[in-house]
């Protein structure tokens, strides 16, 4: 079950928040290719996306379990693109993008163990049109913060009136307790106006709160492996 999160913008949408930020800014060189590329990755998001409902539906019909509880797909807002390449120091221009910026478009999908994690990201990456980019394994590698989820930066061809275009899309697979304190730890660090103090004192117990999340996931798939 594929849904779609607040921030799935449309075209229009993109020209509007476009205007807004650059009205009078000389920093932006392509102001069409840019909304033509914001369009070629949620085609390349909705080619994955069929990808995951193939494999979705082929679990439940001919497996035994289904690794995938939902999928959901985004789009990067303007306000986040343009602050991450700041953050990478990159001229405010079109060109700066497609070499450098691969998650304008994303899935992530949820699942219900840690071993489904690696299933799903196996049986996607069988598949001969998708090429692998970048691939961060937070799971294994947890990041200070008690961050844990796979990340895959994947290429698909996005066919075209005129051409074909090989685009990148970011896929971040997690389990659905990830998932839950992923969503907490970013409201914590991004989405509050809550003193300093207060976010510090409650991001040191959601870092011991991911371990105990770990821990019962990985009990209950050993219960799962037994039944």
């Amino acid at each position: 079950m594929i849904l779609e999160r607040e921030n799935m913008i449309n075209v229009n949408q993109i020209k509007k928040e476009l205007g807004e930020v650059f009205l009078g800014n000389e920093d932006v060189d392509d102001f069409s290719a840019l909304v033509s590329y914001y369009q070629l990755c949620r085609a390349a998001v909705g080619e994955f996306g069929t990808k995951l409902e193939n494999l979705d539906s082929d679990y439940q019909v001919r497996h035994d379990h289904n690794p995938i509880h939902h999928i959901e797909v985004r789009m990067k807002d303007v306000g986040s693109l343009l602050g991450k390449l700041r953050r990478k120091e990159l001229p405010v221009r079109f060109s700066s993008i497609p070499d450098h910026i691969y998650d304008i478009g994303g899935l992530r999908v949820i699942t219900n163990y840690l071993d489904d994690v690696y299933t799903v990201a196996d049986n996607l990456l069988a598949q001969d049109d998708v090429k692998l980019i970048k691939r961060k394994d937070y799971i294994k590698n947890p990041k200070p913060s008690g961050y844990r989820s796979l990340h895959l930066v994947v290429t698909v061809p996005v066919f075209q009136a005129d051409s074909v275009q090989v685009t990148p899309v970011e896929i971040q697979i997690r389990t659905v307790g990830m998932d839950m304190w992923g969503s907490l730890e970013h409201k914590l660090r991004y989405k509050t106006e809550a003193p300093a103090e207060k976010v510090e004192k409650y991001s040191k117990e959601l870092q011991g709160y991911a371990d105990e999340i770990n821990n019962i996931e990985s009990n209950m798939q050993n219960i799962f492996h037994k039944l």
